[in-house]
């Protein structure tokens, strides 16, 4: 293990750390800690949310150009693979995700931004898909998650054009959640999801396993997760706990155990 990518715990959230300077430009070392650092994020019962963060200067420029550029389509076949199976997971993680951006988020960078279920930018923070510029397309989700996000179009007008946008851009399409100053990202991502992880995450998760779910399919098989999950949460304590504490004192007071 290089040390590239780590899991630091505070409190009740789980801090995925990308680490490799200057600007965390994912190479393939990264990919196999990104897994293991999901994984252990998803069986630690401590962990109940997670923020992704690159630090200050940026959350990840993109790919390892120098060490792609030579490989063979083969040969990116498995490379490629990697980092879509460590975006994916991270993407399924049944926990809430925020991504804290500052600096730059492109390519793979932007791409695991995506897989996070919110995206806190820094006013001046970039984001964006420039794949098309190197004459090739986003290989780790891009394609998938951004239209999800933004709609088709706006993602084609990304994707195609290989345009970033800024943070407050980013807001103003619906590519992230908050855009605040930089020195105030990671405070502000770490404090949404410590409110996070103080709620009824068996909930969370559940309703994020219906929603993505959901938009893999038709809205009748999404009915049908819906409702199974709905039923399923009735066996969990925080259900019993939250109906309890609703009747004895009314809404917003109850303590979720996340079980």
């Amino acid at each position: 293990m290089t040390g590239f990518v780590r899991l630091e715990i505070l409190d009740a959230v789980g801090i995925i750390r990308l680490d490799r300077p200057p600007v965390n430009a994912i190479n393939s070392a990264m990919h196999g800690e990104l897994s293991a650092a999901v994984r252990a994020a998803a069986q630690n019962p401590e962990v109940r949310a997670v923020v992704v963060y690159g630090g200050e200067r940026a959350f990840a420029a993109g790919a390892d150009i120098k060490e792609m550029a030579s490989k063979s389509a083969a040969e990116m076949s498995l490379y490629g693979g990697d980092l879509t199976g460590a975006v994916d997971a991270l993407a399924r993680l049944a926990k809430p995700v925020i991504a804290a951006v500052t600096g730059y988020a492109l390519g793979g960078g932007c791409e695991i931004a995506l897989a996070a279920d919110f995206r806190v930018v820094a006013q001046d923070s970039v984001l964006g898909l420039p794949e098309i510029t190197l004459g090739v397309i986003p290989g780790a989700g891009g394609t998938q998650r951004l239209p999800r996000i933004v709609g088709v179009t706006k993602a084609k007008e990304m994707i195609f054009g290989g345009r970033p946008v800024t943070g407050v851009e980013a807001v103003a399409i619906g590519l992230a959640s908050r855009a605040v100053p930089a020195d105030q990202v990671y405070s502000e991502a770490l404090s949404w999801a410590q409110q996070l992880a103080r709620g009824a995450t068996a909930a969370i998760a559940a309703a994020k396993l219906a929603i993505d779910s959901g938009l893999d399919g038709d809205i009748a098989t999404g009915l049908r997760i819906e409702a199974a999950v709905f039923a399923g949460l009735f066996a969990t304590e925080d259900q019993k706990t939250g109906m309890r504490s609703f009747i004895e004192s009314g809404p917003g007071k109850a303590t979720f155990s996340g079980r």
